[in-house]
């Protein structure tokens, strides 16, 4: 194998600064590609879809969860898909495996699903095996098919507005492999990671980096943990990095 050259500390350090210009440029063009995404514009739902879940029937409005805003990752694991009844696909089950506490999405008024075409004794059983808890629900009718996920994996975001939803984002093929981050997933959908640092349309919900972040378990406090706050009000940059 042909490795790069072994330089010295002060050379290291003068590539790494190289690349590093490099790097923020990528940085800058993703928070401009996100900024474009939350401008995009919406597609209402006119349709009425069904699902089965742990609880029974439940409706896209009710995959919200009573939050503002929804992710959809289409997962494949139903008959006819390699590995089944044992597994879910491989991409798939690797998306799944990358899946973070759902606490910090909700933080920002999102809920997050996985849906499939395998009956729900089936997930639940995939779900204990494998050591994952996202919700999973049923698809029971067109759904896969309308939104584009019918053929192959593929994440949708939706917005609601009261009981109307509508359709704002969707990324397949490739553009999957960099969700399962919190803040990837936000980054998809039509308010953004909502913090005051974004380029978004005027009026959107935004409140300061870094200061709503909290552990999983303790989203709800009524204030952020005042040294949590001083900690991030002496470093924060205005936008971070």
């Amino acid at each position: 194998m042909k490795t790069p050259p072994i330089v010295s500390q002060q050379e290291w350090e003068a590539a790494r600064q190289q690349l590093l210009v490099e790097e923020k440029k990528l940085t800058r063009a993703r928070d401009a590609m996100a900024a474009k995404r939350r401008r995009m514009p919406w597609l209402a739902v006119e349709k009425e879809y069904e699902f089965e879940g742990p609880e029974g029937k439940a409706s896209l409005l009710d995959l919200f969860q009573g939050r503002r805003q929804l992710i959809i990752y289409r997962a494949f694991f139903e008959p006819g898909v390699f590995g089944w009844p044992d597994h879910a696909c491989r991409g798939c089950s690797m998306v799944a495996d990358h899946v973070g506490h759902l606490a910090h999405l909700n933080a920002r008024d999102t809920n997050f699903v996985f849906v499939s075409r395998a009956p729900q004794p089936e997930i639940e059983r995939v779900k204990a095996r494998m050591g994952w808890t996202m919700p999973w629900y049923t698809i029971t009718d067109d759904f896969d098919a309308d939104f584009g996920v019918d053929e192959w994996h593929g994440t949708n975001a939706f917005i609601r507005d009261g009981d109307r939803v509508f359709r704002t984002y969707f990324v397949n093929a490739r553009g999957d492999e960099a969700m399962g981050g919190t803040w990837s997933y936000l980054d998809i959908t039509a308010l953004g990671r909502q913090e005051s640092w974004e380029d978004s349309p005027e009026g959107y919900p935004q409140t300061p980096p870094y200061e709503w972040w909290n552990w999983h378990d303790e989203y709800g406090d009524a204030e952020p943990a005042k040294e949590w706050l001083a900690q991030t009000r002496r470093g924060a940059p205005r936008q971070p990095d």
